[in-house]
């Protein structure tokens, strides 16, 4: 005879545990997962496209993080007592200058293309994750501890990737520590499951047949795509992430089709000011009254004491021009932008580093958000397209883009090419 319909809820369902973990109603058996498209075959490619994309994502995190010269000065570093973590932190180069924008545009592009595919293995994987028992083996243990470590961290990564781009961040604490150490947590789960994975999968693959392992239900429903079809489909919502996020590298026609990039769409605005930015004036609390002329002066300290110059002494200095792109940590960039001022190698000289220049400190009259103080290697000052900017695309800039004077340094991250700046202090930092 047959069971009776178990009732009650939670209780029923806890007694029917008890009774029978095997039993198909509960996710605990393989008889409850009836999908025919879980397979080895399946899931194998799902994986070794991930193997692929993550390995990439995880480059490309790495290099981002480096970017901001955390070593330089503590407040370059947005993820203090890293320890060996930091192992491979290296002085970031000028050239090319577009590195930090193919940099981040790959990994924040990556990163949007591949939620398909995530969301497609772990619903290919699920039953294991209710599979009992849990360890038949320490082999088994250390499998499932980095399959759930391997989940919860790739969801952690993806989740609060998402949430910075999209939403400016809003996941509590912040991002910059979450993100980086639940990066390597979610590697180093990555590694150890692809050595444990990568022979099972490539023989999957090879054999394109479907061996019966505990993905395969014994009691499938009826299929109602192939399992190429739910490949096609996966890869078909890639091509359509991919395709409403990659314009936001781009000006011009193709920032239209980033409709899922919050600084895609058109351009902000019309004319040599009309381009992208992260912070406005009102946002970070500026006002009319201390970047006027008769207000403002650039305070630059270093070896031979401090100078105090106005704008309008700034203009008279010999002034050189640098096509740069702006390049933000969220993915998005901007074409290069005609920027015209002073070389922070010839601010250098003035306080007595006419040969050697060092690395500055920078501050800004920035009142409100995240660097508000930043510092810049030697190699960044010395660089001649390196300047404190008093000019864009030939007129002067918008109280937006950083007036009276902002620095523009090649292949640095947006956030260290500070707006608004007040003063700049060269030497030890």
């Amino acid at each position: 005879m047959g069971r009776a319909p178990v009732r009650g809820g939670f209780a029923a369902y806890r007694r029917l545990m008890r009774d029978d973990p095997r039993d198909p109603r509960l996710p605990t058996s393989p008889g409850f997962w009836r999908s025919p498209l879980r397979g080895p075959w399946f899931t194998s490619v799902l994986g070794l496209v991930l193997l692929a994309g993550v390995t990439v994502l995880f480059l490309t995190g790495l290099v981002s993080y480096a970017a901001y010269n955390p070593d330089l000065s503590p407040v370059n570093d947005k993820t203090p007592g890293k320890g060996i973590l930091g192992f491979y932190l290296f002085a970031w180069p000028t050239d090319p200058p577009w590195l930090y924008r193919l940099n981040q545009g790959i990994h924040v592009t990556l990163g949007v293309t591949l939620i398909p595919v995530l969301l497609a293995k772990l619903w290919s994987v699920v039953p294991r994750l209710f599979a009992l028992p849990p360890a038949r083996s320490l082999a088994h243990a250390l499998e499932r501890i980095s399959l759930l470590l391997l989940v919860g961290g790739g969801l952690f990564e993806f989740v609060t990737g998402v949430l910075n781009v999209q939403l400016d961040y809003v996941f509590p604490g912040s991002f910059y520590p979450l993100h980086f150490y639940g990066a390597w947590v979610f590697f180093a789960a990555f590694v150890a499951h692809v050595l444990l994975k990568a022979p099972t999968a490539l023989r999957n693959l090879r054999q394109r047949g479907e061996e019966k392992n505990d993905l395969v239900s014994p009691r499938p429903a009826e299929p109602t795509v192939s399992r190429r079809g739910a490949l096609w489909f996966v890869g078909s919502g890639s091509l359509l992430l991919f395709a409403t996020t990659v314009g936001q590298n781009f000006g011009g026609p193709l920032r239209r089709t980033a409709l899922l990039a919050p600084h895609g769409g058109g351009e902000p605005g019309t004319g040599p000011n009309g381009f992208q930015i992260n912070k406005t004036a009102a946002y970070a609390g500026i006002g009319t009254a201390e970047t006027a002329d008769d207000a403002w002066r650039l305070v630059v300290t270093g070896r031979t004491g401090t100078v105090r110059l106005s704008r309008a002494r700034l203009a008279g200095l010999p002034l050189h021009s640098s096509a740069l792109p702006i390049a933000c940590v969220e993915g998005w960039s901007t074409p290069d932008q005609w920027w015209r001022g002073v070389r922070l190698r010839d601010l250098a000289a003035l306080v007595g580093y006419e040969d050697d220049p060092p690395d500055v400190f920078v501050e800004s009259l920035q009142r409100h958000g995240a660097f508000r103080k930043a510092a810049l290697r030697a190699n960044q000052v010395a660089d001649p397209r390196s300047l404190l900017a008093l000019y864009v695309n030939g007129e002067e800039l918008s109280p937006d883009h950083g007036y009276p004077a902002r620095i523009i340094v090649p292949a640095a991250p947006g956030v260290l090419n500070t707006k608004w700046v007040a003063r700049m202090t060269f030497g030890d930092l």
